[in-house]
C-alpha cells in the first residue's frame, strides 16, 4: 500500500514542513521521513492523528474504504470541480 505518498501530499497541501508536523504529533522529524518514503508503517492511530493535524480527514476515510493513492486524489479533485463549479452557479 502506498501511504507514504498519501501521508506526503497531506502534510505539504497542509503547508507543514516535516518537523513542523512532528511536533504536533509528537514524534520525532526522522520518523515523519520514515512514514513518508515508505520505510516504516505509521499505527492506524497515528495515520488518524495525521490526517486531523494536516486537516486532511477526507483522505483517512477514502484511505480505509480501500482507495488507493490515485483514486484519493482523483476524487478530491472531482469534489473541488464539482464544489466550485456548484458555489459558482449560486454566485
Amino acid at each position: 500500500m502506498k501511504y507514504g505518498a498519501i501521508l506526503k501530499a497531506c502534510r505539504t497541501r497542509a503547508g507543514l514542513s516535516q518537523e513542523e508536523l512532528a511536533d504536533k504529533l509528537f514524534i520525532n522529524q526522522s520518523d515523519v521521513s520514515k512514514y513518508e518514503n515508505g520505510s516504516k508503517e505509521p499505527p492506524m492511530s497515528l495515520f488518524q492523528n495525521w490526517a486531523v493535524a494536516t486537516q486532511a480527514q477526507e483522505v483517512l476515510v477514502a484511505f480505509i474504504c480501500g482507495m488507493d493513492g490515485l483514486g484519493i486524489l482523483q476524487s478530491l479533485s472531482t469534489l473541488i470541480t464539482g464544489t466550485i463549479l456548484f458555489l459558482g452557479g449560486i454566485l
